[in-house]
């Protein structure tokens, strides 16, 4: 019998835990903090052994296969050990991909995944039947086991690429590469690019990467380092062959000369990096022979992501937004660029090496107070204090939307979008873009 020990037990971990339990392994947990209540419970009802607040080495170096939580990085001593010992450390993804047959898409990027995860996901399940797992809902390895859908469209991140190794999509896609979390690549871009790029490695021919040829560090990477997937690009400002481009205010995809015109203006989501999102979304539809009629009308009734440019309330004439899932400098970017009145910006929390100066001209052009939400704010501080009349810090997010409540003016947008990770004062993205908008509510 295989053991398998998972590192880790939150969705992913618990979810692989079953899986694997399923197929036949025996399974160990563990998890160096708390194990939530509702996963131990589900750990007990299993009858599958599990530990927490502490990993016992003596359990684990045994193992034949680890899975590891991409919240884990690779440096931590235990997962060390295991590599030193040539045991195969992989991901949730890695793991339950052997045990399913299904069409798998696999969306990455910096920003824009969860979008198009989601966007993707709802145009498919009209005529498809389809899961959505990975960074999303319930784990991929839980749906294996319970559904066995014909499809899955999963969210991947960096981290979860670093443990696949032979992992193959029929279909992958990248959205964009910019900075982010550098301080889990050694401060190295290029490692955190070929960490993204993992996702087409086992790839053929028959497969498919869509991607968006825009994006210099793509075009860039794709040139040194050929790959043998069909390419299908997308992009906003040139024609291409095979893929999709906007011409007018149409989206036009071709594939094997086979051609889809889309309207672009009746999208539900507003802004440039939207109409890509639609783009990716609709050339994985028109690849997986979704009806032209269906792709179309999924677009203009897509109700968007919860903390992404999520319009909140408006209170005095003034516009309250949550944009609590913008952790990176480039999301942020995205959120300032589609401003269209004076904005009060509430940014901060864990900087994971980022370099704010492209956000510089928005700053100038459309920011009238900032209001630094972080236990460290000396970066923001340097970078925007001569920029605006007005700089606040606070740790406390009722107290940052209050402040903004009493600078914001009729006309005004009172934004949050922190270009940040949570961890300092929240426990998640989610729970930040929660506390801000019942802070909002309680105006």
């Amino acid at each position: 019998m295989k053991r398998l020990v998972v590192l880790g037990a939150g969705e992913s971990g618990v979810g692989t835990a079953l899986l694997g339990k399923e197929k036949g392994y025996e399974v160990f947990v563990s998890d160096k903090g708390k194990i939530k209540e509702k996963y131990k419970e589900v750990l007990i009802h299993n009858e599958i052994e599990w530990e927490d607040q502490q990993h016992t080495e003596a359990k684990i170096l045994n193992a034949d296969v680890v899975m590891k939580s991409p919240g884990i990085p690779d440096k931590v001593p235990m997962v060390k050990a295991l590599l030193e010992k040539g045991v195969s450390v992989i991901s949730e993804i890695e793991f339950a991909s052997q045990f399913t047959n299904a069409t798998i898409v696999a969306i990455t990027g910096s920003n824009g995944k969860t979008t198009t995860s989601m966007l993707t996901h709802h145009v498919l399940k009209q005529e498809l039947n389809v899961g959505l797992a990975g960074n999303i809902g319930d784990s991929f390895a839980k749906q294996v086991l319970e559904h066995n859908y014909d499809n899955y469209v999963l969210e991947i991140s960096s981290f979860q690429l670093d443990g696949c190794f032979n992992f193959k999509p029929k279909i992958a896609v990248i959205t964009n590469i910019v900075p982010d979390h550098l301080d889990r690549y050694d401060y190295k871009f290029e490692n955190y690019i070929a960490s993204k790029f993992r996702i087409a490695q086992n790839q053929t021919k028959d497969d498919y990467l869509i991607y968006d040829a825009d994006d210099e560090v793509i075009s860039e990477y794709l040139k040194k380092h050929p790959i043998q997937s069909t390419l299908l690009p997308f992009s906003l400002t040139k024609k291409v062959k095979n893929g999709a481009y906007l011409d007018n205010e149409n989206i036009i995809i071709t594939i094997n000369n086979n051609k889809i015109i889309m309207p672009a203006k009746n999208i539900a989501l507003d802004g440039k990096h939207n109409t890509k999102n639609a783009m990716a979304a609709s050339t994985v539809s028109h690849l997986l022979k979704i009806r032209k009629q269906t792709i179309r009308e999924s677009l203009e009734n897509f109700q968007g992501v919860e903390h992404r440019l999520e319009q909140v309330l408006k209170i005095n004439k003034v516009q309250y937004i949550n944009d609590s899932k913008a952790t990176n400098v480039n999301a942020t970017y995205f959120a300032l660029e589609s401003m269209d009145a004076p904005t009060v910006w509430i940014v901060g929390g864990v900087d994971k090496g980022n370099d704010y100066t492209e956000l510089f001209p928005f700053v100038n052009e459309k920011v009238k107070a900032i209001i630094c939400l972080g236990v460290d704010n000396q970066k923001l501080i340097q970078s925007f204090g001569n920029m605006v009349d007005v700089i606040v810090e606070t740790q406390f997010m009722s107290e940052a939307v209050k402040i903004a409540y009493k600078i914001a003016e009729s006309g005004d947008n009172v934004l949050l979008s922190p270009a940040c990770a949570s961890f300092d004062l929240f426990e998640n993205y989610e729970e930040r873009g929660r506390q801000f908008k019942e802070a909002v509510r309680n105006l």
